[in-house]
This record gives C-alpha cells, sequence and structure tokens, in this order.
C-alpha cells in the first residue's frame, strides 16, 4: 500500500461544517491530513491566525492522523518540506472548478509529483463558505447546523462582544 500525507490547505476564517466534512473523510483516505492554515497578510481576516489554529486543533483532535499547522508562501514549496504527495481540494460548484483548476494545474507545473485531489462536500454544505458565514451571521442570521457550536460561540464574543457565558 503507497502511504500518503496530504494537505489541506485554507483560510479557514471561520472554521464551517463543510470543512469538517472534507476533513473527516479526507482522514479516512489519507495516511495523515495536514490542516494547514495559510498566513496572508492581504487579507484582513476575522479571526487571528491563533484563534483559528485553536479552534481547529480542538475540532480534529478525534482524528489520529490529522494535525493543524501553519504556513505563508507558496503551496506546493510547503507540501514538499512536509513530505505531501497530495493536495486535498473542495468544490462546490462549477465557479470552483474553474478556480481550483487553474490552482492546480499551476502547483503541477511547479510540483509534477504533487497531486491535486478534488473532494466533493456533503450536499448540506454545497453552498456553504467562510466568507457567506461570516457575512450572514454580522446581519443577524442564525448560523447554527452552519458552523460547529465553538466557532458560533467564537463568533458571537468577536463579532457582538459577548460571551456565551453572558448570553
Amino acid at each position: 500500500m503507497n502511504l500518503v500525507r496530504a494537505i489541506y490547505p485554507g483560510s479557514f476564517d471561520p472554521l464551517t461544517n463543510g470543512h469538517l466534512d472534507l476533513i473527516e473523510r479526507g482522514s479516512k483516505i489519507f495516511e495523515e491530513l495536514v490542516v494547514a492554515i495559510l498566513r496572508n497578510s492581504e487579507k484582513d481576516p476575522l479571526f487571528t491566525l491563533e484563534e483559528r489554529r485553536d479552534m481547529l486543533e480542538q475540532m480534529v483532535r478525534k482524528y489520529g492522523n490529522v494535525r493543524v499547522d501553519t504556513f505563508d508562501g507558496l503551496l506546493v514549496e510547503y507540501a514538499m518540506r512536509q513530505n505531501a504527495k497530495a493536495v486535498l481540494r473542495g468544490i462546490r460548484a462549477i465557479s470552483d472548478y474553474e478556480f481550483e483548476l487553474q490552482m492546480a494545474l499551476m502547483n503541477r507545473k511547479l510540483q509534477p509529483q504533487l497531486e491535486t485531489v478534488f473532494m466533493m462536500p456533503a450536499e448540506a454544505y454545497s453552498y456553504l463558505s467562510s466568507r457567506l458565514v461570516k457575512e450572514v451571521f454580522r446581519l443577524g442570521g442564525s448560523v447554527r447546523g452552519l458552523v460547529p457550536e465553538l466557532v458560533e460561540q467564537r463568533l458571537t464574543e468577536k463579532v457582538h462582544g459577548i460571551s456565551a457565558k453572558e448570553k
């Protein structure tokens, strides 16, 4: 059997149940799955890198072959430093596919031995994105069922300045 370490990169700002769906399913396919949070100085994330890492680590504890890390720069260089053979990416719609295909082809050009594995989300999460979750939450909508309870609590604290204990 060929043992494969894969990287699941993203901003995870915030972590959604769609992300967790891919993490759970990816953990069953790969020997090791590294959930890698991109440090992107050009974006203004809602949660700090440390907050995102903490939430992810709490949510993936139950998987013995999943770990959380951070990176900046080119994904292919990070993947090679991790001795990874694959990149896991989720595709929700045709628009995702077009963008992800371009990225996968560029990654292949830069590092031919690194494979990209596309995975469809569970149907319940096919429309879900971190950007959409933040927008709905900021406008007062419920994100219950879209994000883990821990993330919902942290969103409340971050956006409304209310701890879960004060609610």
